[in-house]
């Protein structure tokens, strides 16, 4: 029982993690407890976006008359077939990656792992009555819903994203507690379906860090589209009855069938055994440094468990750095071209820096943006829809940031984070050729304005 590395979470970081170590001739061992693909496969982006999908052609055929298509009368949709799919496809993705990491040679152990200690060079995990020795240590173990102590939460049956996904009935309303990327994302579902949403959010803007013109233009497409926001503002109580809420120093009640809990994650630190190895902690998550190192220079890190990027591309790209260090590859983490992404419909889509953050810290900067529909093929597919492309430059021209709102930032963003990775300048940039006509031509047009 004796392994190079043993990696704690079957999640996109341990399973990626996995696969690069064991393929670079690293005799390794990966634990998960529950299923491969974690939080993300099997309870998050998966299952959200396969839903979302739905939810998107849905919404494509009540204004296909914009588009010329009569569709028949009776049209209807069924939650339990889109459930249904759902787990399909989950089930068909996390057997996937178990058969990837598998074909690499890594060991799978579907058990629980603590860590019991180190001697002679060597970490000991134990998992099911067994003991492992490792040479090296990987821990990815995620991240727990936040549950905020709201009167009344603990005597009501009510939702996280994790039952949200698994309900095959629609309720007549529902409160969403949390106006962040996920919240945003069940809102869109839900009003998509039919259902009256609230948004309930204490910050003065939907969507927490990204940018605020993006968020602000987002939340109003929903607006139109019936969903009651309640910013600046707090929840008291919950009850049977629905949500009591508090803003400027008045509360008042929202009637409600079902209530959404969603107001962020938190690092999984329990349990696992840090403690053992006397590892840093630094805020919220384990302290790690570029090349995703603990304070124990044979403990990685990586994905929700550092709280710091809780995304899973963020957790994929980290592992990718932890194995490098740990072959000594020079690779390093760079969180400046991260993106961020909401799957609303429209999608937003942000990467690099904000102005708000630049103005916070006091660097200056300048804008260019433009509507989307200055592409030509995203008239052509987004009747009556709004859009917005905005680059953030320095004062050397370079590109430091890029937000959009309109379908589909979620593929284009990556674009503007390779200029950002690479510190183009618009001059540089706009030497790039889009094929036409293609949304991602609004780079070209805003590069222009």
């Amino acid at each position: 029982m004796k392994y190079d590395i043993a990696i704690i979470g079957g999640g996109p970081a341990g399973y990626t993690a996995a696969e690069r170590a064991a393929a670079n001739g690293l005799q390794t061992v990966l634990f998960e407890k529950k299923a491969i693909g974690g939080v993300c496969l099997n309870e998050g982006c998966i299952p959200t976006k396969t839903l979302l999908y739905s939810a998107k052609l849905w919404d494509n055929m009540k204004s296909a008359s914009k588009y010329g298509i009569s569709v028949p009368d009776g049209s209807a949709f069924d939650m339990q077939k889109m459930i249904a799919r759902k787990d399909k496809i989950v089930k068909k993705l996390t057997g996937g990656v178990q058969m990837t990491v598998s074909s690499y040679g890594a060991v799978i152990v579907p058990y629980e792992a603590a860590i019991t200690g180190e001697a002679d060079g060597r970490f000991r995990i134990s998992a099911a009555g067994e003991t492992y020795e490792v040479t090296y240590l990987l821990v990815c173990t995620g991240s727990d819903t936040v549950i905020p102590p709201v009167k009344g939460l603990s005597e009501i049956d009510y939702w996280t994203s994790k039952e949200a996904l698994e309900n095959t009935m629609l309720p007549s309303s529902l409160v969403i507690i949390g106006g962040g990327v996920i919240g945003m994302e069940f809102a869109s579902f839900f009003n998509s379906m039919g259902v009256q949403v609230y948004v309930v959010e204490m910050m003065p803007e939907v969507l927490g860090a990204m940018d605020k013109e993006t968020s602000g233009m987002l939340r109003a497409e929903y607006q139109k589209r019936g969903v009651k926001f309640h910013l600046n503002t707090k929840v008291v109580e919950v009850s049977p009855e629905g949500v009591t809420i508090e803003k400027d120093g008045k509360t008042s009640l929202i009637e409600t069938e079902k209530i959404l809990v969603s107001v962020g994650r938190k690092a999984n630190l329990l349990q696992v055994g840090l403690d053992k190895l006397n590892i840093e902690l630094l805020r919220n998550g384990v302290k790690v440094d570029e090349h995703m190192q603990t304070s124990h220079p044979r403990v990685y890190a990586c994905g929700d468990i550092t709280g710091h990027s809780m995304l899973a591309h963020t957790a994929i790209r980290e592992s990718e750095v932890a194995i490098n260090h740990i072959l000594e590859v020079e690779d390093r983490m760079n969180y400046d071209c991260v993106p961020g992404v909401v799957y609303t419909n429209p999608e937003v889509a942000g990467v690099g820096k904000t102005e708000e953050e630049l103005k916070t810290v006091g660097i200056s900067y300048h804008v260019q943006k433009l509507p989307m529909a200055y592409s030509g093929r995203f008239v052509a597919e987004n009747e009556q829809g709004n859009g917005l492309c905005k680059l953030i430059l320095d004062d050397d021209d370079r590109i430091i940031g890029c937000h959009m709102l309109g379908n589909p930032a979620s593929e284009l963003i990556v674009l503007a984070g390779i200029a950002v990775q690479h510190g183009y300048t618009v001059e540089e940039f706009q030497k790039t050729v889009f094929p036409h006509p293609t949304v991602g031509e609004i780079f070209h047009e805003t590069l222009f304005a």
